[in-house]
C-alpha cells in the first residue's frame, strides 16, 4: 500500500484529503496538533486499521521522524489562518506557516518522499486582476498571505537545492462540511450558519455584490491528488472553481434577512481562479456545483451551533485591527 501524509489532516480539508486517500486505498498518517482541527473530523474512521494519527505540532517534528518513514506522498495543509489574528500575532504566523513548513520539507526529504503537495493560499496574489493566473504578480496584503507565500517559497527552495519534489496548489475561497469555526471573526459559511440558527440577521459586508471563487472541500483534495500523481515536479496550480459566486446569492441560497456592515481594507471586490492550467495539465476539474455544495452543508448546519454568534458591534470590535493597520493612507 502506498503511504500518504496529511499534515493537518483532523482539519477542514485535511480530513476531506484523508477521505479521498483511504477510498483510493491509501495508508494514512495525519499529523495535527489539534489546535485547529478536531478528532471528531476523522470518527467516521475509527476502526479503519489503514488510518493513523499522531497529535503533535509539526513544529516538533525531526527531521528523522518514524511519523514520515516510507511516505510516499505528503499533503501539507498544517498552519494557521485568518486575517485579524496574523495581524495581531505576526510572529507565531511565520513560526508555525513558514519553519513548521520547513520541518515538514526536512521530514520528507529525509523520507525520500516521492511527492510533497503544499497548500498555499491564493491570498498572495492581494488585490488581484481576475480571472487570476499563476503568474500574477506577488503582492501579500496582510502576514497570514505573506507567512503562506514564504512556505511555498521554502518548498520550492528545497526543490531546487535538495532535489525534493514539491508541487504547490494556491486554494481560493474552500468552503464545505467541517469548515472550521474559531473563535476568531473568519470564514463567512460559519457566520452566516450560526445566524440562521440563531434567527439572526446575515451581516453582509458591503452591499454583498463582492465575488468569492468559492470551491468545494472535496474538489480540492481530488486537485491535491492529482498534483501528487502527476510525473511533473516544481509547479503551482491555482484550484478554484473558476465561477465566482457573490455573497448576495450565499445569503439567497442559505435564505435570510441581512444587514450591511462596512467594507474592509485589502480586501478584494472578487477572486477569480483562472483554473486553464490545472484543468490542461493535470486534467482536473470541479465538480461540486456551488448550490449543491451549500446544499450539503446546510444539511448538517446544527454542526455550527457552537459556533461564534456575531453581530455588527462584535464584528467592529473584533477587526479593528484589521482598520487601523490596512485602512491607514500609505505614504512614501
Amino acid at each position: 500500500m502506498s503511504v500518504a501524509i496529511v499534515t493537518g489532516g483532523a482539519g477542514f480539508i485535511g480530513s476531506h484529503m484523508v477521505d479521498l486517500l483511504l477510498a483510493r486505498g491509501f495508508k494514512v498518517r495525519v499529523v495535527d496538533n489539534l489546535v485547529g482541527g478536531r478528532e471528531s473530523n476523522l470518527a467516521h474512521h475509527a476502526a479503519n486499521p489503514d488510518l493513523s494519527a499522531d497529535w503533535v505540532d509539526i513544529r516538533d517534528l525531526p527531521p528523522e521522524t518514524p511519523i514520515f518513514r516510507d511516505a510516499d506522498y505528503v499533503f501539507h495543509f498544517a498552519g494557521i489562518g485568518d486575517i485579524v489574528p496574523s495581524i495581531e500575532r505576526p510572529a507565531e504566523y511565520m513560526s508555525v506557516n513558514v519553519q513548521g513548513t520547513v520541518a515538514v520539507l526536512e521530514a520528507a526529504r529525509a523520507a525520500k518522499a516521492r511527492k510533497v503537495v503544499y497548500a498555499a493560499s491564493s491570498s498572495c496574489y492581494g488585490l488581484a486582476a481576475t480571472p487570476t493566473r499563476e503568474d500574477h504578480p506577488i503582492s501579500p496584503e496582510y502576514p497570514y498571505a505573506l507567512s503562506k507565500y514564504q512556505g511555498e517559497m521554502a518548498g520550492f527552495h528545497w526543490h531546487k537545492v535538495y532535489g525534493l519534489p514539491v508541487n504547490s496548489t494556491r486554494i481560493f475561497n474552500a468552503y464545505g462540511t467541517r469548515v472550521r469555526t474559531t473563535g476568531a471573526y473568519g470564514a463567512v459559511f460559519g457566520v452566516f450558519f450560526r445566524q440562521k440558527l440563531a434567527g439572526k440577521p446575515f451581516t453582509v459586508v458591503g452591499d454583498g455584490t463582492q465575488r468569492r471563487d468559492f470551491v468545494y472541500a472535496s474538489d480540492v483534495a481530488s486537485a491535491f491528488l492529482a498534483a501528487a500523481e502527476t510525473p511533473l515536479a516544481g509547479e503551482i496550480w491555482n484550484v478554484g472553481a473558476g465561477d465566482p459566486q457573490s455573497v448576495n446569492r450565499l445569503v439567497d441560497l442559505i435564505g435570510g434577512d441581512k444587514i450591511e456592515i462596512p467594507k474592509r481594507p485589502g480586501e478584494p471586490d472578487c477572486t477569480w481562479a483562472d483554473i486553464g492550467k490545472i484543468t490542461r495539465e493535470l486534467g482536473w476539474v470541479p465538480q461540486v456545483p456551488f448550490e449543491e455544495g451549500v446544499r450539503r452543508m446546510m444539511a448538517e448546519i446544527d454542526h455550527w451551533s457552537d459556533a461564534p454568534l456575531w453581530d455588527p458591534s462584535s464584528i467592529e470590535c473584533a477587526t479593528r485591527t484589521w482598520f487601523n493597520c490596512l485602512g491607514k493612507e500609505k505614504t512614501a
